[in-house]
């Protein structure tokens, strides 16, 4: 994510929570008052979000220091002292929920991707993010994914093409998608959605090279897996969760993709201390 691109991210959520017109704050907090305080991990969690911590507080006043005691991606437990912060006490205090805003949702985001990445150590399987995710936030959570452990699936539309089931109930048949597919698919990469092993040997006949098993189960997806016989990229998704995603690995899948990464992650429990 570039600079310019983060600070205009930071900029409408500091807007957004008219930070600049903090009337409490404002009306309490004398200008030259300086400060110090420490975020606070109230529970154990991967790190992610310091550098947007950072820049949160640049753009509200650039004298105030963010000084981290853990690197991104490192394991924070429970009572650690995240980072010092000190500077102007109105700045600190009206930043203070935007900042923790974006800390405790990509430290949830970054948490949930390595407890799914150490299910599946050992196995051939790659854990994979989704678009399910915070409008304008995409970027951002996607980083978190990364430092979880986990990998990027495309980013947006333009990235790949992604055959699923609306495209086929519109374009009629696989074989119909291949001859509209036929000049482009050696300029892109494409994936293409299959709901049963019909579908799936149909793909792997035409050619496709990367099929996305969509909401199969285990002994569908070992089926699947003898049919492709190495010839195409497998990726599971539908249903996935902590229960069977080791089930699921052991198929011998080459990819998991899981939306669940970035919609349905739960917020850390973080606070900023003032002292």
């Amino acid at each position: 994510m570039s600079r310019s691109s983060l600070k205009k991210t930071i900029l409408q959520a500091l807007q957004e929570d008219a930070v600049f017109h903090d009337i409490t704050t404002q009306t309490l907090i004398p200008t030259s008052l300086k400060v110090k305080g420490v975020f606070l991990a109230k529970e154990h969690f991967v790190l992610c979000g310091i550098p947007i911590v950072q820049e949160v507080f640049r753009t509200l006043d650039s004298r105030i220091k963010v000084t981290p005691k853990f690197r991104e991606g490192m394991l924070v437990k429970k009572g650690s002292v995240i980072a010092n912060i000190s500077g102007s006490a109105r700045a600190i205090l009206s930043g203070e929920r935007v900042a923790l805003n974006f800390l405790q949702r990509l430290c949830g985001i970054s948490t949930l991707t390595r407890q799914f990445v150490e299910k599946v150590h050992g196995t051939r399987a790659k854990i994979y993010d989704t678009r399910k995710t915070t409008p304008g936030l995409r970027i951002l959570e996607r980083y978190a994914v990364k430092v979880g452990g986990g990998e990027n699936h495309r980013f947006d539309l333009s990235s790949t093409i992604l055959v699923k089931d609306n495209h086929f109930a519109l374009v009629g048949s696989l074989q119909e998608v291949s001859k509209r597919l036929a000049k482009l698919k050696k300029k892109k990469n494409v994936i293409v959605e299959v709901a049963n092993l019909s579908m799936l040997k149909e793909a792997v006949e035409l050619g496709f090279h990367h099929l996305l098993l969509d909401n199969m189960s285990i002994p569908q997806i070992r089926k699947g897996i003898e049919i492709a016989k190495g010839k195409c990229i497998l990726e599971v998704s539908g249903g996935v969760n902590l229960k069977n995603i080791r089930s699921i690995a052991s198929t011998g899948a080459d990819r998991i993709s899981i939306g669940a990464l970035t919609h349905s992650t739960r917020a850390m429990d973080i606070s900023l201390e003032i002292f």
